[in-house]
């Protein structure tokens, strides 16, 4: 029994709107905010992040910033990266501010010198963990998290741990065969960071669940929205590593979606945030950044964008403890060195290489479609 390749049709995915709150993008697609009383300056974004998400933080930010025009580039992680590197490497302009889930990717460029340091009174209140050399900061607190359909999966089987998902699939092999889903972590970069995560927290559980979920004939999709899409339609019934925001965005929208945050051990993704030493415009990218970090910021942020946040109840009705914050099991992935690990070149193509044979029946395909990571 092997895994499912989610094919999506490229013209089809990026025309669909999985909520009404939160939609996918074309790769490279940028939206144009025109200043509310006449534009004196243009601030350019390149973003890993859902532009749906981003946009309400953008036109609070112009409330403050009225005179601003703001142009968002809307991207998947690898791409952003590809394109992140080269402008570097060539000493050219690709925006004023890069925006990814891909800690790792972010880091690393840091690491190569493309990065500009900037520090505030703002960036002064980024926890330690989520701030490397004042030049990556993280600026959202996000869990990995199962997401089912209450349509097909029963509340006796709902898991609440990787070991009680690793059993679930076992005991119920016929059941959930062709019906999980998860990253595919060749074509996803935060998909790949999770997985590497997962992998030196717990090696023995990942490892046992990597070995079910292949079982199960596990589908992998590069985003996050083809596999909500997927769990929303029935096509299957539950998956693995989700990011947070965007499945309960979803889960807003779709009452038969229900996001469990895991017991053992839950990792959580800060959305970085990296000023290029090429930006044309540095100071209104420190602007921007410290508005990200300010108060009002985070508060709009957890209301209107990405939900969940350090400190506070986590959103209504979704299955987990009643905050986040400082609990034993709450693992957040550091921003720092470490991370410079999981891209080292040979250490990548060799995990991705044994996921792949673990998971997948052609290691060396590429599944075709774009969407959001």
């Amino acid at each position: 029994m092997k895994p499912r390749l989610l094919f999506a049709s490229w013209l089809s995915f990026a025309a669909f709107v999985f909520t009404p709150t939160l939609a996918t993008a074309v790769e490279g697609t940028t939206k144009l905010f025109p200043a509310v009383n006449g534009e004196t300056a243009r601030l350019s974004i390149h973003g890993a992040a859902d532009l749906q998400a981003m946009e309400p933080l953008i036109r609070d930010f112009q409330e403050i910033a009225p005179d601003i025009t703001i142009d968002y580039s809307d991207y998947v992680t690898n791409e952003l990266h590809r394109k992140a590197s080269a402008a570097c490497e060539q000493n050219t302009s690709l925006g004023d501010l890069w925006l990814s889930s891909s800690l790792d990717q972010l880091v690393s460029l840091a690491n190569n010198g493309c990065a500009s340091a900037y520090s505030s009174s703002e960036t002064a209140q980024v926890p330690k963990w989520a701030n490397w050399r004042d030049e990556v900061f993280g600026f959202t607190f996000e869990p990995a998290v199962f997401v089912y359909n209450a349509r097909y999966v029963p509340s006796s089987d709902v898991p609440r741990s990787r070991a009680e998902l690793a059993d679930l699939l076992r005991r119920r092999l016929d059941y959930y065969e062709g019906r999980v889903g998860t990253f595919d972590i060749r074509t996803s970069g935060v998909g790949y960071l999770l997985a590497f995560s997962d992998a030196r927290q717990a090696t023995a559980t990942y490892g046992r669940l990597l070995e079910s979920m292949s079982r199960a004939d596990v589908k992998v999709s590069c985003c996050t929205g083809t596999i909500l899409q997927e769990i929303a339609s029935g096509r299957i019934y539950l998956a693995y590593n989700m990011i947070g925001s965007y499945s309960y965005a979803a889960a807003q929208a779709n009452p038969d979606l229900r996001v469990v945050i895991p017991r053992d051990y839950a990792l959580i993704l800060s959305r970085g945030v990296l000023i290029p030493k090429t930006a044309r415009r540095p100071d209104l990218a420190r602007r921007f950044l410290d508005y990200l970090l300010s108060k009002r910021g985070q508060d709009l942020a957890r209301r209107k964008a990405f939900f969940f946040a350090e400190k506070g109840n986590i959103p209504e009705g979704v299955d987990g403890p009643s905050t986040l914050g400082k609990l034993s099991f709450v693992q957040p992935i550091r921003i720092g060195p470490a991370l410079l690990a999981a891209q080292d070149e040979a250490q990548r193509r060799r995990f991705i290489d044994d996921w792949s044979h673990s998971m997948l029946s052609n290691p060396g395909s590429r599944p075709p479609g774009t969407g959001k990571p």
